[in-house]
């Protein structure tokens, strides 16, 4: 578990090995019209999203990005969004994150739940009541 506070203050090291951040079924959301196009599709087909606002600087955010890419897989009634935090800077700060990573769970554009940082066991819960709560006929 864990959440980071602020912005990278070091330079990353050679020979890091990097992280895939949007694997299996997630989208990597690159500018507020993707993020629109995303939310009006969700919207038409009925489905909840999971937007993981995200830092690639940052450890739990790293730690957590497979299981969420593990998710999208199992959950394919899901959304899976990824937002990269210094990417979208005005429109992270919209959303008022506060730490990385922050999971916004979403029906219909409107916030339904949310966590902050990066729980395994709590984000599995979430994500498996935001299935159960998806109408049968769309699972």
């Amino acid at each position: 578990m864990g959440t980071c506070l602020s912005k990278r203050q070091h330079v990353e090291e050679d020979g890091e090995h990097p992280v895939e951040f949007a694997g299996g079924n997630v989208s990597l959301v690159t500018t507020k019209d993707i993020w629109d196009q995303k939310m009006s599709e969700a919207s038409k087909e009925g489905k909840i999203v999971i937007a993981n606002f995200s830092a690639t600087w940052c450890g739990p955010c790293r730690m957590i990005a497979p299981f969420f890419s593990e998710l999208s897989e199992k959950y394919p009634s899901l959304m899976f969004l990824l937002v990269d935090v210094d990417e979208l800077v005005e429109f992270s700060t919209s959303w008022d994150i506060k730490a990385t990573p922050t999971f916004f769970f979403l029906k219909d554009g409107q916030q339904v739940d949310k966590l902050v940082g990066a729980n395994k066991p709590e984000l599995q819960k979430k994500v498996a009541a935001a299935v159960d709560s998806v109408v049968p006929s769309q699972k």
